[in-house]
């Protein structure tokens, strides 16, 4: 079976859940720019938490816990990256910014709709929904997010005369309920920049895009 196939759930490092014809809120980072020990840490602490989940007989009760906790979770690996003066940065590079930038608004109507995105030194969000193919089933975060990478990562290091990974393998992602999240998520990502005291108003920031404000 092809490891790139649409699938509504499965598991590496991190748990993964794509409904058809959800929004997804997706976060892409350099590689090594979580120190391993944290790195290990938040791995550890997510596998228990997966444990707990399994605990609790009652389905409507567990997903309710997971969906708080995914969120927990997120909250902890988005502070370490945004905190963290370890690891590269190459994404200060207005080069390197642009061309993620390029790639990603490339796929818009093509594999997704895409919402909103924001890139970082070390790390980007975007938001977006995956559209649906000829035979009916869904483009799947995982090969759009390949493709993003491969790309991106081959152009990327010819700017900086380097080889070998550029960005993590895995991704960090989560499927938006409803319009409220929706919302929420949205200005999240905008106001990374600001929440990080580079700029005073998000659309200050050249690496910030929304399509729908």
């Amino acid at each position: 079976m092809n490891p790139l196939a649409y699938k509504f759930k499965y598991q590496r490092n991190l748990p993964h859940i794509q409904p058809p014809g959800a929004t997804l809120f997706v976060t892409f980072r350099l590689t090594g720019s979580i120190p391993l020990a944290i790195q290990q840490e938040l791995i550890e602490e997510t596998e228990r938490i997966e444990q707990l989940l399994q605990n609790i007989a009652n389905l409507q009760v567990r997903a309710e816990r997971a969906y708080l906790e995914k969120r927990r979770m997120f909250g902890q690996w988005d502070h370490v990256l945004d905190t963290t003066k370890e690891g590269p940065h190459w994404l200060k590079n207005p080069q390197i910014a642009q061309i993620v930038s390029k790639s990603i608004r490339y796929r818009d109507e093509k594999v997704y709709d895409l919402d909103t995105f924001c890139i970082m030194s070390n790390h980007a969000h975007v938001l977006f929904t995956p559209l649906e193919k000829e035979d009916g089933s869904y483009h799947a975060v995982s090969a759009i997010m390949q493709s993003l990478k491969r790309y991106t990562a081959r152009k990327s290091n010819l700017i900086l005369r380097r080889e070998g990974q550029f960005w993590q393998y895995e991704s960090y992602d989560h499927f938006v309920r409803n319009d409220k999240e929706l919302q929420r998520i949205r200005q999240y990502i905008l106001n990374n920049p600001v929440k990080a005291g580079l700029v005073q108003s998000w659309d200050e920031w050249p690496w910030t895009y929304c399509k729908y404000l």
